[in-house]
């Protein structure tokens, strides 16, 4: 049996809120339609954060549907969907009686009846090919109740056993239908969560996962039943561990990636063995950071140019003289050309500003929790007390995050 393992399309999500980024990600599903096609896919793997929002708009979800649709005419036999911190877990799971006739298996949340996140895939002449265990990001109060008075490391104990003991659950039960059917069917788990090892960077597009307080699981939390989990939730491939994996977004979700290698992973079980495989995805859209004196980035955009592919780049000036035209000498670089600069920063400039006692830093250089830091550093509170709202405002963020 072959399966593929994506997660973290984002649709509907904008680069830096200027750039739609819809054609390249129907350029990246009709792709991975014809990598399904080509490698005889047998299923489809989608762990968490289809869309970019709670709320996407009717282009991302007929994108959404319609590859659905397709999915089947490539000979792919089944899709199994869990469920993201970014997607609304009723909007998921609304059609899933529909899709269920197309064997498209979809979990949006964790269900009350741990079975019905236990799915025995199996073929046209009813065979079992493996046994999936669609876990979706779990949620704080879809595992585990809050209990007053507890303090924040009690709190981060109790939800990382949680969520323990929600795939020992998952594991025993995918087990018990092994020992059913009477074979070595291989036993297949997937996860939206942040585990220790999984690679981030700055700029990623990671909105980071606070679950009572506590950011990390260790790998360990995965029984040894599970021949494979497919992780999702950060954008960089990362190997946890033989059998662990994030296979990372198709597409760059910021100039933090643009030289990074998107792919996605092939998992093939064959008489007992398992061979696993990182697939390249292309770039349908060129992003490039330059950064650099006036010398190095005159000599990158001339390069450019001289290429004639549309490229959208991140320009930043961190040269020693200060530049105070830069802005207008960038646009001169840049007219009449493919290149789009998205984001331009004058480095050496800004910081003779921010030296100034006066000066604010652009809220486009911060994000909410930057903003809160910089509120507690000028209130004269005691180390212990800042640590602990910090906690509670990183909370606040991923329950608004998570509403619908």
């Amino acid at each position: 049996m072959k399966l593929l393992h994506t997660s973290d399309w984002h649709l509907g999500r904008m680069l830096y809120a200027k750039k739609e980024r819809g054609e390249e990600q129907a350029l990246f599903l009709q792709w991975l339609l014809d990598t399904i096609r080509e490698n005889a896919v047998d299923a489809l793997l989608i762990a968490g954060d289809i869309f970019d929002s709670t709320s996407p708009g009717n282009t991302s979800l007929k994108m959404y549907y319609d590859f659905l649709k397709q999915v089947r005419n490539c000979g792919c036999s089944h899709v199994v969907i869990a469920g993201g911190n970014h997607d609304s877990p009723s909007l998921l799971d609304a059609p899933k009686e529909v899709l269920s006739v197309l064997n498209v298996k979809v979990v949006g949340k964790a269900c009350e009846n741990i079975e019905d996140e236990v799915f025995v895939l199996t073929d046209e002449n009813e065979r079992s090919l493996a046994i999936v265990c669609a876990v979706p990001f779990l949620r704080e109060r879809d595992i585990s109740k809050y209990t007053e008075g507890e303090t924040y490391s009690d709190r981060s104990k109790r939800i990382a056993d949680c969520i323990r003991k929600h795939y020992e659950a998952v594991a025993a039960m995918a087990k018990n239908k092994q020992d059913e059917y009477g074979q070595d069917i291989p036993i297949i788990a997937t996860g939206h969560l942040s585990v220790v090892g999984g690679k981030i960077i700055a700029d990623d597009g990671v909105r980071e996962i606070y679950i009572g307080g506590m950011e990390c699981v260790e790998s360990g939390i995965f029984p040894p039943e599970f021949d494979y989990v497919a992780l999702g939730h950060y954008h960089i491939p990362s190997v946890i561990s033989d059998s662990v994996r994030y296979c990372g977004s198709p597409i760059p979700m910021g100039f933090g990636e643009a030289n990074q290698q998107k792919s996605v992973v092939m998992v093939d079980f064959e008489n007992g063995n398992k061979t696993v495989t990182e697939i390249p995805i292309p770039v349908f859209q060129k992003l490039e950071s330059i950064v650099g004196d006036k010398e190095v980035i005159f000599n990158r955009l001339q390069q450019l140019r001289e290429s004639g592919e549309s490229v959208w780049v991140e320009i930043i000036y961190d040269g020693n003289e200060i530049f105070a035209d830069f802005a207008a000498w960038v646009a001169e670089q840049t007219a009449d050309t493919k290149i789009e600069v998205l984001i331009s920063r004058n480095k050496a400039y800004l910081d003779r500003v921010l030296m100034r006692e006066d000066a604010v830093k652009s809220l486009e250089e911060l994000n909410e929790l930057d903003v809160f830091d910089q509120l507690l550093d000028e209130k004269d509170y005691p180390e212990e007390q800042k640590l602990e709202l910090k906690d509670l405002y990183k909370e606040i963020i991923n329950e608004m995050n998570e509403s619908e």
